[in-house]
């Protein structure tokens, strides 16, 4: 099967000043968790995308600069030239299939902290430095010098890009997080010198900085501007028309504008809050202001979509840095026409966790994103299946159906049995809850791969005892059956059941997306702290209920802070009519209220309440597991080899937990036994010579 001539113009080669992409897929710079700690890590994954077909393929930020860093946000650093190494093997990495490698400078100004370098920091003016953290930090405003040897600095980052072999280099200035965008803003940018005021004014250093890349690289490398298309807080800042007259005023400076919108959590919103092309009417009309290519961004996974953008005049380059990750081989499905075959975004910004928390990120589409390298995982291939030569997996949730796509990848003969008479597990609950039907996308892709395999059978409305699956011979049984929300308050607060009146109706996560759901005035009490109770307030709110959520954190949905999406969260439920009550926890649920307590004093007050819902902690479900252990004597003489126990049903977790706990049983089922060795590989900070 062929290309369909849809899409043919996503595939025309397009120059960016003196190179050329092969095609419009772009992969805008995108942080993920690894930086200069992982390096070959991440340059594996980018040589992923570049198998996949993208062409233009760029690093996430690269700190340009020892005066300016993140700590402890772990990106790719360029300080001095024992940097470019690593950098090298990843530009080569990206360019092996023909795409071209750029990188991304930055220099985080009002943003970098430097509680790594303990230099202090620089700003256009003096200011408290923004970070996510909130460190107590203030940068003094840069002197002429200063703005002097900061265009320096950068000559010299440009040397070493260049070096590091690399063909486009971006300069940072969206998300408010770089130093362009921080002299472009009145909000940043109290200067009342040539560097201040006016637009022109305001817009002296980013010329005078591209004019230095040309004179350094202009020939060999293309120099493209990132920009925030609208800093969105009103007249005090780089809003979307000051923008406009920007690139009117200097529409041939860079070799390509790359836009992106305000805040890195409104470009980078969530599927609950942004749908695909979020972006566009930001965008719509710029590409008429300047003869440069225009690339954009906007969580793109429909190819028709992508088109649209293209032929109404939007885009020039289709910008992608989440569907990238979900799915490496996206443009390549596309021009071989297996549109059926890509892994769709789900918008759920797991992805964006690893950064956020300094850790490896994960994906819950594509279980294999950061473990090119580390794991030598493949998104598109497995190895050969080993001595065995079947599997039964009990479970079709998101574990048990990424465990049987995989294994019937490797060739295995694969049994799925589900209990229930539908695939997908608590995937298809929870994708009925308010904004979260993006997330149906993980069980019909695994759906669909599964139809196509010959060597898999599913069997739905199959409720197994462990007999049962002695009887069928089977010799692996993968069990991936999930976990239930508990009813006794069992979490963080409560580490035994809390006391709870009989005549109170309890209902959990479990009942109401099961369509068991309360009236009235409502208690919800969230101890989880991701997204459920946040989403439950809010669809109890659509049934009509008043609701009262307590939680034991100072924010709602607290770690929804590492998606991007908390203060959307709050503002929605505020919004809705939603009582918040924040650093309270639960002591007792009485007949006809809660009794609630301070985090930090203890004290009490009662909450009026016809029902509760707790939203607490999962328990596995593994009666099955411990129903086949008593009988472990029996396995061998049934040709059992292996039963294993994996997912929610071992250890409750997200959703992308599931699918890599999946991935990873399909990939060591009958690989040889590693003992106490290190599952994946490391790199070590090599010491320096004394």
């Amino acid at each position: 099967m062929g290309r369909d001539s849809r899409y043919d113009v996503l595939f025309e080669p397009m120059a960016i000043g003196p190179v050329v992409a092969k095609n419009r897929f772009y992969q805008v710079p995108h942080c993920n968790g690894g930086g200069y700690r992982d390096p070959s890590a991440a340059a594996a994954m980018r040589g992923t995308k570049a198998e996949g077909g993208w062409g233009v393929i760029f690093t996430e930020q690269c700190e340009m600069h020892h005066s300016s860093e993140i700590t402890p946000f772990i990106e790719l650093r360029l300080w001095e030239d024992k940097d470019i190494p690593q950098l090298a093997n990843m530009a080569e990495r990206m360019k092996e299939y023909g795409a071209l490698a750029g990188i991304q400078l930055a220099y985080s100004g009002i943003n970098g902290p430097n509680l790594y370098t303990k230099e202090v920091p620089l700003a256009p003016s003096a200011l408290p430095i923004r970070t996510f953290t909130n460190d107590p930090v203030q940068a003094r405003a840069m002197t002429k010098k200063d703005i002097k040897d900061l265009r320096r600095w950068f000559v010299n980052a440009f040397k070493r890009s260049r070096t590091a072999g690399f063909d486009l280099v971006c300069l940072y200035g969206a998300h408010g997080f770089g130093i362009f965008q921080h002299f472009l803003s009145t909000a940043t940018n109290q200067r009342q010198d040539e560097y201040g005021g006016s637009l022109e004014n305001r817009a002296r250093f980013v010329r005078e900085v591209i004019s230095d890349a040309r004179d350094t690289i202009g020939d060999t490398m293309g120099i493209t501007l990132r920009l925030s298309l609208d800093e969105l807080i009103g007249d005090l800042g780089f809003s979307n028309a000051e923008v406009r007259d920007f690139i009117e005023m200097h529409n041939d400076l860079p070799d390509l504008w790359d836009l992106a919108h305000g805040a890195w959590e409104d470009c980078s919103g969530p599927s609950r809050f942004k749908e695909e092309a979020a972006q566009q009417e930001l965008v719509r009309g710029i590409r008429e202001l300047t003869d440069k290519p225009v690339v954009g961004v906007g969580r793109f996974t429909s190819p028709d979509v992508m088109v649209k953008q293209i032929n109404s005049g939007n885009l020039d380059f289709i910008g992608c840095a989440r569907p990238s990750i979900a799915d490496p081989f996206l443009p390549k499905k596309i021009e071989e026409g297996r549109i059926e075959d890509i892994r769709e975004c789900i918008g759920c910004n797991i992805c964006i966790t690893g950064d956020m928390t300094m850790s490896i990120s994960r994906c819950t589409q594509n279980p294999t994103f950061m473990e090119e390298w580390r794991k030598g995982w493949h998104p598109e291939r497995m190895q050969e299946k080993g001595n065995s030569s079947n599997v039964l997996v009990v479970g079709a949730g998101p574990a048990g159906l990424e465990a049987a796509r995989a294994l019937g990848m490797r060739g295995y003969k694969v049994a799925l049995a589900e209990a229930k008479t539908e695939i997908g597990g608590r995937v298809r609950l929870e994708q009925a809850l308010p904004g979260l039907s993006a997330w149906g996308r993980v069980a019909d892709y695994r759906q669909y791969q599964l139809s196509q395999m010959p060597n898999v059978d599913i069997y739905l409305d199959s409720r197994l005892s462990a007999n049962d699956i002695l009887e069928f011979g089977f010799e692996n049984v993968a069990l991936a059956t999930g976990s239930v929300w508990r009813h006794d308050g069992v979490a963080r607060q409560h580490i035994v059941p809390m006391r709870i009146d009989s005549s109170m109706p309890i209902f959990t996560p479990d009942d109401l997306m099961n369509g068991n759901a309360p009236t009235g005035q409502i208690v919800l009490f969230d101890d989880d702290h991701y997204y459920m109770g946040g989403v439950l307030a809010e669809l109890l709110v659509n049934n009509g209920c008043k609701v009262t959520l307590i939680t034991t954190s100072a924010f709602v949905s607290e770690w929804t802070n590492n998606t991007l999406e908390q203060a959307e969260i709050h503002k929605r439920l505020v919004e809705m009519g939603v009582t918040i009550i924040l650093n309270r926890g639960i002591t007792e649920v009485c007949a006809d209220h809660v009794v609630s307590n301070c985090v930090y004093t203890g004290t009490t007050e009662q909450y009026q309440a016809n029902a509760v819902v707790l939203v607490t902690s999962r328990e596995p479900i593994d009666a099955l597991w411990k129903e086949l252990n008593e009988v472990k004597s029996q396995w061998s003489d049934a040709g059992v080899q292996d039963v294993k126990v994996f997912g929610d049903a071992e250890a409750p977790g997200p959703i992308a937990w599931a699918t890599y706990a999946g991935h990873r049983y399909a990939r060591e089922l009958d690989m040889p036994d590693i003992g106490d060795a290190l599952s994946f590989r490391r790199e070590i900070t090599e010491l320096a010579m004394p």
